[in-house]
């Protein structure tokens, strides 16, 4: 195993790709010249050259639509966007182009595509650069949703998100790219899409978190240990499709269930497996479902008001000893 940043795990993905397969090629704002807003692609311009690593204008429906036409025509973009906030300006390009073409052509066309970048909240932004944006494009059919939460998944699901021959939504965090990690040094190290991780076994209660959210998962599973109660954690990874057998399977053993989640709460991730739980685990189930979003308002600016507006450890601390009934 290699110690390495996630920037890094991200980088090393794309890199063994790209040199495997001469159809990939990475393109974006400031991927380039400037080695990427968050040094992601440092050194690949070098190593693959401009017409493989692509510096782009402001222009995400521009560039978007640039990749969605190369990969129906048999490339394999990667398109980056410096934060996820500004798909929103190629919203129709993702959503009725990128999803739809493989299904309206009967199969004629596939789009081989990974859009990947920072996702949800990074501190002081103000309210139009904290959107998590994973609940908006898993409703999508077409579209695949992956949020890893640590360098080693990120490079294995990265991979594998490439090859995919389906448009992927890739989401990463700007406050995880600096997160240092265990990475396997596998030849071609794959993880497959669709499989959670269970992060840590527990018999008390099942803790669901993906993305950032894990780590407060992780936090608080570690408060319950030291007042003797055992928590399982589910890291999801891959958000559609999502990996309902894992999940199921450790609320019939813990029969409680706390979600962390970054979305707003209105239509949120947590809102879809808490629907699914209870659909298919009801009787299983010996508390309510409990979950940690946002709050339902856009993301403030002041630093005491990012804090209360963010999911935290401890609501997620106290959800869990009140499904527990102590």
């Amino acid at each position: 195993m290699a110690i390495l940043q996630y920037r890094e795990a991200l980088r090393e993905a794309m890199v063994e790709e790209m040199e495997r397969d001469e159809t990939i090629f990475l393109m974006g704002e400031e991927v380039a010249e400037y080695n990427g807003a968050y040094k992601v692609s440092e050194g690949m311009l070098d190593q693959f050259g401009p017409k493989r690593v692509i510096d782009t204008p402001i222009s995400e429906n521009g560039f978007c639509g640039l990749g969605i036409g190369a990969a129906m025509n048999g490339l394999r973009p990667i398109i980056e966007f410096m934060t996820f906030n500004f798909s929103f300006v190629a919203i129709d390009q993702i959503i009725n182009n990128a999803a739809k073409m493989r299904y309206m052509s009967g199969g004629q066309f596939k789009v081989p595509i990974v859009f990947r970048g920072a996702n949800g909240a990074a501190g002081q932004l103000g309210a139009t650069h904290n959107t998590s944006t994973e609940s908006i494009y898993a409703t999508i059919p077409g579209l695949k949703v992956i949020a890893p939460s640590n360098p080693d998944d990120a490079k294995g699901l990265l991979k594998s998100a490439i090859r995919d021959d389906n448009p992927v939504i890739f989401l990463e965090s700007e406050v995880m790219f600096g997160l240092k990690g265990e990475v396997s040094e596998e030849k071609d190290y794959i993880i497959p899409i669709g499989q959670a991780r269970i992060a840590r076994e527990g018999d008390d209660v099942t803790i669901i978190a993906h993305g950032k959210s894990h780590w407060i998962a992780m936090k608080v599973a570690e408060r319950l240990e030291a007042d003797g109660y055992n928590a399982e954690v589910i890291d999801p990874r891959t958000l559609r499709p999502l990996d309902m057998p894992a999940i199921l399977k450790s609320i019939k053993k813990t029969n409680r269930c706390v979600i962390i989640d970054e979305s707003n709460p209105y239509a949120s991730i947590s809102s879809e497996m808490t629907y699914r739980i209870q659909e298919k685990a009801f009787d299983d189930l010996d508390a309510p479902i409990m979950r940690i979003t946002t709050k339902d308002t856009p993301a403030p600016y002041a630093k005491n008001l990012m804090a209360y507006y963010m999911p935290q450890e401890d609501e997620a601390y106290e959800a869990c000893k009140k499904v527990m009934y102590v």
